[in-house]
Order: structure tokens, then sequence, then C-alpha cells
């Protein structure tokens, strides 16, 4: 009998459906695989819900590159913390980012020595404090995949028809394909499938996922963030290998469309170029960060600013950018509860709250 990989919204704590797509894993999975989740999201589902344990023998779940906060370079933590000390300055941030640790400080430290660093929720939160600051100059660190990027695109927008001339963007967004690209054909590497992500997938749809199967053979399915979606996934995806296919699949379509979000897309082309972006762990990696475009130079904080910056170093020890590769698991480090714990990060995956290491000294 032919198995239903279709999860409903109700049936997102069936344990019945649980229990056949725990069967359907198991009848076709290969004797060996590693499959990657590259999404923070998924990192805390699997984690949190006990996912790893219910897989076959053969069937190895790793972590990548999903959590925005912890693939941002230590170079950007530290231009930002030199922004930061400039007078009369206003940091706006997501609350993460306070706590990643640069090469000598961290936003937190900053404040506590007296400098202005305001958590938001939201860009528009930043631009509503440099209308209520005029005498300060506010700074947005934007910070995040391509699901982020049109809100911040959206900000800038709305500061230039404003006329506001106290508002700047620190743009340190990132997109996903350029990554998994320097995933898969790292020698270090041997990755079978990829769990694609669900939020980043609502704006990109599908399209720029392509190359995996057709360039790579490997198969992608791009996934919810339920127990069940992420089972639902996994079926999907070992049945490509049982098969010897290689596609790009859908498990949420309850939330992604195959052409993705076009005003979305088009928003950020408006007000951001792609450029090469350095993320920890993989490096420089051309075309996977945004640039803010020359007509909209106004709202580039760098530029206004041109922040003197630390030379970067790394924290001595830390394996955030093996574990960011899937080289290593968050607790083959030697720091992990150790010396490196959610009280005391020493590297960005133990600070955010999609961070690898955080899910594992979490759940594990």
């Amino acid at each position: 009998m032919a198995v239903d990989l279709s999860v409903r919204a109700r049936d997102f704590k069936d344990p019945e459906l649980a229990k056949g797509l725990v069967q359907a894993i198991e009848k076709w999975a290969p004797e060996q695989a590693v499959l990657m989740e590259v999404c923070g999201t998924h990192t805390v589902s699997i984690a949190r819900n006990g996912l790893r344990d219910l897989m076959p023998a053969g069937v190895k779940l790793s972590s990548g590159p999903g959590c925005p906060v912890c693939v941002t370079h230590n170079k950007d933590i530290d231009t930002v913390i030199a922004l930061a000390r400039i007078p009369g300055v206003i940091i706006t941030t997501f609350g993460d980012m306070t706590r990643v640790p640069g090469s000598t400080s961290s936003l937190l430290a900053e404040q506590a020595a007296g400098h202005d660093v305001r958590i938001v929720y939201s860009p528009l939160d930043a631009l509503k404090i440099a209308q209520e600051n005029p005498d300060n100059q506010v700074i947005f660190v934007g910070v995040g995949f391509e699901t982020t990027t049109p809100l911040v695109a959206m900000a800038i927008k709305r500061a230039a028809s404003l006329g506001l001339k106290n508002f700047t963007v620190f743009a340190a967004h990132k997109n996903m394909p350029g990554a998994l690209e320097a995933i898969i054909a790292d020698p270090q590497l041997k990755v079978d499938a990829l769990i694609l992500p669900g939020h980043v997938s609502t704006i990109i749809g599908i399209e720029p996922y392509k190359f995996l199967a057709e360039k790579y053979g490997i198969p992608g399915v791009i996934s919810g963030f339920e127990p069940l979606d992420v089972l639902q996934c996994i079926a999907m995806i070992t049945r490509q290998l049982h098969e010897g296919r290689a596609e790009i699949e859908i498990a949420y379509s309850r939330g992604v469309m195959p052409e993705g979000n076009p005003v979305a897309r088009a928003v950020i082309d408006e007000v951001f170029d792609t450029c090469t972006a350095t993320w920890r762990g993989l490096g420089d990696i051309e075309g996977s960060g945004y640039v803010i475009r020359p007509e909209f130079a106004q709202f580039d904080a760098v530029k206004r600013f041109q922040p003197e910056v630390e030379p970067t170093q790394n924290p001595k020890g830390c394996r955030c950018g093996d574990v960011l590769r899937g080289i290593m698991a968050p607790n083959e480090c030697p720091l992990f509860r150790k010396v490196c714990s959610p009280e005391n990060p020493v590297g960005p995956c133990m600070v955010s709250s999609e961070g690898s290491c955080a899910a594992y000294y979490r759940y594990y």
C-alpha cells in the first residue's frame, strides 16, 4: 500500500502519522546517508523533538549554516561595535546580536560601557527611534537571510520617502544558495541530501535550488517546522535516494509556492545588489551577500561613518566554523559545556536561539 506523505494542519500531533512516516523512512533509507538541515529553526525542531533518535542507524542528520547570527563573521561584528562607539550613534538590532562576541567586545558589553544599543523587533522600530531622536544617528544592524532582507529594503525605501537624514543600515544580509554550493563542493564533507529552509523558500521558491539536483545530483526537499513536517521531508528525501532520483521538492506547500514571493524579491533587487560576503566557517562566497545600491547609498552606515575597525581575531579554541560546515557536531567541540555555555558563550552558535550549539546544550 502506498504511503500517504501529506501532512495536514490537524495532523501535526498525530502519533499514528508520525509512526507511518518513520516506517517509510526505515523502508526507503539507504545503508548510509548524511542529510543536512540548513535552517536554524529546523535544527531546534529536530533537537527538541528527538528526531535524530528516530532515524535508522545509517541515516545521520547534520546541522549546517542555517543560523544567520552564527554565520555573521567576526569582522562584521567588530564593524558594528566600532559604529556603536561613535558619539551620538544609536545601534538598533535584534536581541541575539547583542550577545555575539566580536574580537574583543560585544554589543552587550558596549551597552554596559555606556553606548546606546537598543533591541528592536523590526526595522520599522528603528525608523521610529530615528524619528523620535532627530539629534542622534540611528543605525539598524541588518542581519539575516532572504526572509528578513525585504523588510530592511522596505525600511530603507520608507526612510527615503520620509527624508530621514539620521537613519542608516549596516547591511550584513546573506542569501542561502551560494552557501549551499560551498557546502556541497567542500571536499571534507559528504552530504547526500538537503533539508531546505522553509522561511527562506517562501521568498525565493524552488528555482535557486535546482542547481543542487542538476549540477551535483543532490536531492533537496523544502520542509516546514513542525516535527511531522520534518519527518515528512525526510521521508520524501529517503524515497528519492531509494529511487535514485535527485529533485527539488516541496514538503511545505501550505507555506511555500514554487515561484516564491516575486514582490519581496523585487524590493530586494530594487534596494540591494549582490556581493561577495564572508561567512563564518565558509569564508568568502561570491554573490552570497547584499550591498546597498548606489541610489540608496545615503542609508549605508559604513559608507556614511567609515568606522575604524580593530583587527579581527577569532576566539581561541572555538570551533563554530566547523560546526557550521557540518565537519563536527557541537558536542565534539572541546569548549562545549566546559568553557562555552549559553550563560558564557565563546562563539555565536551558543548565543543564538537557532544556533546548533545552543540546541545541543539544551536538548542533548
